[in-house]
């Protein structure tokens, strides 16, 4: 998979234990061959141009490349820009979500796991709400992600195979990735 990229990785920068320097960050990707190589403030989000001739496995790479030169073990989702791109154009919650940080946006390590959160969707979270993508889900918060009993039950079913974004970050990753 060649072109613009978009690495999210889980639980960096967040609390005491992962925390990773930008910087750090940056370089652990370029030194993998990676171009273009840009984070996103002190979020654990990076976003690359892989080379023509590159091999798929970007988030592999990137997860044992941390583990080995900086000393943390994270999980690493990557999406092409396409992928980001749609996931914020097919966003079927916007009518109802009126705060950015109370959108999130759960990127899939595995596409197919979409299916586990069926039984969610066919509940009442109300006034919360759940919607599912193509690679995404969608959870409206509006009380909150901390106390979100939605946001509890989809981390309960997917556990480590996924991570979240809210609305905000995921704009600014889509302005990020559209640089060049």
């Amino acid at each position: 998979m060649t072109g613009r990229q978009v690495a999210l990785l889980r639980g960096i920068n967040v609390g005491r234990a992962k925390r990773v320097a930008m910087a750090d960050l940056r370089a652990v990707v370029e030194g993998l061959g990676y171009r273009d190589v840009r984070t996103l403030l002190n979020s654990g989000n990076v976003t690359f141009t892989v080379p023509g001739t590159d091999r798929a496995d970007a988030a592999p790479r990137i997860e044992a490349a941390i583990t080995k030169r900086l000393g943390v073990l994270t999980r690493v989702t990557v999406l092409t820009a396409a992928e980001l791109a749609a996931a914020i154009d097919e966003n079927p919650l916007l009518a109802v979500a009126t705060n950015p940080s109370r959108l999130l946006v759960t990127v899939l390590t595995v596409p197919a796991d979409r299916s586990r959160l069926a039984p969610l969707a066919r509940q009442d979270w109300a006034p919360e709400a759940l919607a599912i993508g193509r690679r995404v889900a969608y959870l409206w918060t509006p009380e909150g992600i901390l106390v979100s009993q939605l946001a509890a039950a989809v981390n309960r079913v997917l556990g480590d195979a996924a991570t979240s974004r809210n609305w905000a970050t995921m704009l600014k990753l889509r302005a990020l990735a559209d640089q060049r």
